[in-house]
């Protein structure tokens, strides 16, 4: 659920599972995660965390000098997210895809923006619908750095298979061009799962 008792796609279980997600969330390292594109993150500038979970990538990207927004629609995580991490640095925002109502009424663009294992909670209208609010976002020559995850649906959760070169291709049609695309192995060391990540970089459009 989110703000105003509205279900938000993809959230099922993750209320109800919200103290033993945070050990597995919490286990893992931003730079450790994201080391094959970190040459490719901004220096600094404004980040938005699209389900923010804990706050893990949330704090590490504060604590490299971004401003970020932090949306999570879970009301247990983000609680949680806010007594793991307080950070002056991070805002805190109730909010879910595909719409990201509130932080487009906020009128800010964003240097970076961050999806860690969100997209696949999204159906295929909801994915085409998300995306474009997405780029518009994001400032020009901004990047957008995401991870997909690949293998069978947990019991309670909501999850589509999302197809890469689809993905890449509606990505390019909103101003969005590949800049790195990265196959792992998932590193909870569940066998059946693997991930695939992405960077993006919007077009400096004349």
């Amino acid at each position: 659920m989110s703000r105003d008792g509205k279900s938000v796609p993809g959230t099922d279980g993750y209320g109800e599972q919200a103290d033993s997600l945070v050990d597995s969330y919490e286990s893992i390292v931003f730079d450790d995660l994201y080391r094959p594109l970190l040459e490719l993150l901004p220096e600094t500038g404004r980040a938005l965390d699209i389900g923010a979970g804990t706050g893990r990538d949330a704090a590490a990207l504060a604590r490299r000098g971004f401003e970020v927004h932090a949306v999570e629609p879970t009301p247990e995580l983000r609680n949680r997210a806010q007594s793991l991490h307080p950070d002056p640095h991070i805002v805190w925002i109730d909010d879910g895809l595909p719409d990201l109502a509130h932080v487009h009424a906020g009128g800010e663009r964003f240097d970076l923006i961050l999806m860690t294992a969100v997209w696949m909670h999204l159906d295929e209208r909801e994915r085409s619908h998300a995306l474009p609010r997405i780029a518009e976002l994001i400032v020009p020559g901004g990047r957008l750095f995401m991870t997909v995850r690949k293998g069978p649906v947990p019991a309670g959760r909501r999850m589509f298979e999302v197809p890469i070169d689809s993905l890449v291709a509606q990505a390019r049609s909103r101003g969005l061009m590949l800049l790195r695309q990265y196959e792992f192995a998932d590193m909870l060391g569940r066998r059946d799962v693997s991930w695939t990540m992405l960077a993006f970089e919007k077009e400096n459009r004349v």
